[in-house]
């Protein structure tokens, strides 16, 4: 089946939007990183049935998965179901979802030559199936909240290839950044390029905003952070608004998101991003000095937090939504929300962000 990216439904709450281009809101809009996942049962049915990345390679599936805490709760955003993990796929990595264990690349990037075998050249036809449950997404909504596109970062992304799945060290890829600093910067230039073109298709297929998830930043100090992380961060959001424009494509919010790098709010802000996600390391007023008037901030609730009594997660939201204030803020956690999340908390949650300002 073809999906067509055009006649999409009138979008009826544009909250989200308005609060990241820095308009005023009705109230404060809420979304949740992984709120599609584990902690509801019926994906965990999804699951039972279908490989993870069977559900991201069918637009049906992917689209189902997508509605269903949109079904369950308030919420002001959806977010593709995808992995970021889907570009290394593309450019030829094979990526396996192993349950108990998580992502593993079974022939990661061992020594420097290993990056000749990264196929770029078609790569986003590849990722076609991404942009088709972005359009049919689209059209299921109804126009009920925005759509997110994502992608994951080029640090990121080199991590995981390097090391073969995740890592509590990323020592094998900081290795790469000391050891083959200028292989380093062809690789992860290779990977901007990918994703400005991946980004760039999710616009043209339906995204109405989209996120860049730097996961892996808590892994490299802060002058590796600003090496070998915010110039390509920066490329991404420069290239993509340059592609758009050129294509006479309106342009959408874009996010960053650099878990574990909060000691660079100053350089994130000066990267053109309308949005900086916070993880939840950092104080919202402290964030808010840092940054200025002029940049949304989203976050940060610790993902921790919602395993505690229902009043002391009013409570801890309350404090949070107002320390953000009104203005120019996207609730949401510091992180993603973890698989034994209780379904109660996520509606309480949800629910305290948006009267946290009626009394």
């Amino acid at each position: 089946m073809q999906y067509q990216p055009k006649n999409f439904p009138v979008l009826k709450n544009d909250n989200l939007l308005r609060a990241a281009r820095g308009d005023k809101v009705d109230r404060v809009p809420v979304w949740v990183m992984r709120q599609a996942g584990r902690y509801l049962p019926e994906f965990r049915e999804v699951r039972a049935e279908s490989d993870f990345f069977k559900v991201c390679r069918t637009p049906e599936l992917a689209v189902e998965v997508t509605m269903q805490p949109i079904r369950r709760f308030d919420l002001d955003a959806s977010i593709i179901f995808s992995d970021i993990l889907v570009i290394p796929q593309a450019l030829g990595m094979e990526v396996e979802m192993r349950p108990g264990h998580g992502p593993v690349f079974p022939e990661p990037l061992q020594d420097i030559k290993d990056v000749s075998r990264l196929n770029a050249d078609g790569a986003i036809d590849r990722l076609k199936y991404v942009g088709d449950a972005i359009t049919l997404m689209r059209h299921t909504l109804e126009g009920k909240v925005p759509l997110f596109g994502f992608t994951g970062a080029p640090w990121t992304l080199m991590g995981y290839m390097i090391e073969g799945g995740g890592s509590k060290t990323m020592s094998k890829a900081r290795s790469w950044l000391k050891d083959h600093s200028e292989e380093s910067r062809n690789l992860l230039s290779l990977l901007t390029d990918v994703i400005v073109d991946y980004l760039v298709m999710q616009v043209k297929a339906g995204a109405q905003i989209l996120q860049v998830f730097e996961s892996s930043a808590e892994y490299i100090s802060k002058e590796e952070f600003i090496e070998f992380a915010l110039p390509y961060l920066k490329e991404i959001r420069i290239k993509t608004q340059e592609k758009l424009n050129k294509q006479d494509i309106e342009l959408v919010p874009m996010v960053v998101f650099a878990k574990g790098a909060m000691h660079s709010l100053a350089e994130m802000s000066d990267l053109g991003y309308d949005v900086i996600g916070l993880d939840w390391t950092v104080d919202p007023e402290e964030a808010r000095k840092i940054v200025g008037p002029n940049v949304t901030l989203q976050g940060n609730l610790n993902p921790q937090d919602l395993y505690k009594s229902q009043e002391e997660i009013r409570e801890l939201t309350r404090t949070m939504v107002r320390k953000f204030g009104k203005d120019r803020y996207i609730a949401n956690l510091g992180h993603g929300i973890t698989p034994q999340t209780p379904i109660e908390s996520m509606t309480t949650f949800v629910d305290t962000v948006h009267s946290a300002f009626d009394d």
